[in-house]
């Protein structure tokens, strides 16, 4: 399925999880925002976030300094 992902369009398997997808990208253990279609999904839900076709992804990481 095609989904939109920080503005590039990327393939991934059907019925993939938001973690999934954070695995799939490298940010597994790194601090992020994630949001699916303009919603904020929290860390405890994104294994249980099923993506859909077309769907728009944000993620955002934290970066730290001062």
């Amino acid at each position: 399925m095609t989904l939109t992902v920080n503005g590039d369009m990327l393939e991934i398997a059907e019925s993939s999880s938001a973690l999934d997808l954070i695995n799939l990208l490298g940010y597994k253990d790194q601090r992020i925002a994630l949001e699916v279609n303009q919603k904020i999904i929290p860390k405890s839900s994104h294994a249980k976030c099923t993506l859909l076709q077309g769907d728009s992804i944000e993620i955002i990481t934290a970066v730290g300094g001062g």
